[in-house]
């Protein structure tokens, strides 16, 4: 109705207008461009998949609901007062839970509304835009859709612009995907660039990690090596002083026969 209402308002203002200067006025069929918009009809699916899901699960809560009807009703003469009570509560709490639930997917800021928004808004801004652009370009003074509640008697096709608007579209589609292989290729090599870094670092740090080894075993050798010295000197010299104890051991044992002898030749 409010639609009808801004048609009949834009037309009225569009006749006082004419005596000023000539109205040029296009218009698009809405329907036909979100039907051959890739995005669109991506979105729409990724909708339909969500409902059907959505709706599975109230199924099932309604069914759960039923049963218990069912149930009740065929039990009813056999409970008492309480328990009929009882029963009727669970089924109310029941019903409860599938409007709250009803409420969440379909209400008017449930989850259907969200992701509407969230992927059907930005391709039919993306299709406004391209509108817009067109009218500034021809100088439209009014674009309408041929595919809403409005009333449109009659129709010249030379002045739909339809293909127009899917053909901007394409055109920005193509651009924005220029643009992103140019930006992905600057990623790329960037990625490329940081590998290279990084797999240069890896090297050094391989050639540290290998000198660092080196110079720890070269190290270990060293210290080995004044080990063995030492433990070389300490056995050469507990060697020299066997040696040397022996010697004396020798003298003192000749220096005592000599002494042994002396006195017994003295004694004779």
């Amino acid at each position: 109705m409010i639609r009808k209402v801004i048609f009949i308002l834009t037309l009225f203002i569009s006749t006082v207008l004419v005596a000023q200067k000539p109205q040029k006025i296009a218009y698009i069929d809405m329907q036909y461009i979100l039907e051959n918009v890739p995005e669109y009809t991506d979105a729409e699916s990724r909708l339909k998949s969500k409902i059907t899901t959505w709706q599975q699960k109230l199924d099932v809560i309604k069914s759960d609901v039923e049963v218990m009807k069912i149930d009740l009703s065929n039990e009813k003469a056999l409970l008492t007062d309480d328990l009929i009570k009882e029963r009727e509560e669970d089924i109310e709490i029941r019903e409860l839970d599938l409007k709250n639930l009803q409420a969440a997917y379909f209400g008017p800021a449930g989850d259907l509304f969200m992701l509407r928004k969230q992927l059907v808004k930005p391709v039919q801004d993306q299709i406004y835009n391209a509108i817009q652009e067109i009218a500034v370009q021809k100088k439209y003074d009014i674009v309408l859709d041929k595919s809403s509640d409005l009333i449109m008697l009659y129709s010249n096709n030379k002045y739909d612009i339809s293909e127009l608007v899917l053909n901007k579209i394409v055109k920005g589609r193509k651009v924005k995907a220029v643009k992103e292989k140019k930006e992905e290729r600057i990623i790329a090599k960037d990625v490329a660039a940081d590998k290279a870094k990084a797999k240069a670092e890896d090297r050094q740090t391989a050639r540290d990690a290998l000198k660092e080894k080196i110079r720890l075993q070269n190290e270990a050798k060293a210290k080995r090596r004044a080990e063995i010295k030492k433990a070389a000197e300490e056995k050469r010299k507990k060697r020299l002083e066997e040696i040397e104890n022996r010697k004396k051991e020798q003298e003192e044992k000749v220096k005592k026969e000599q002494e042994s002898k002396k006195e017994n030749n003295n004694n004779n």
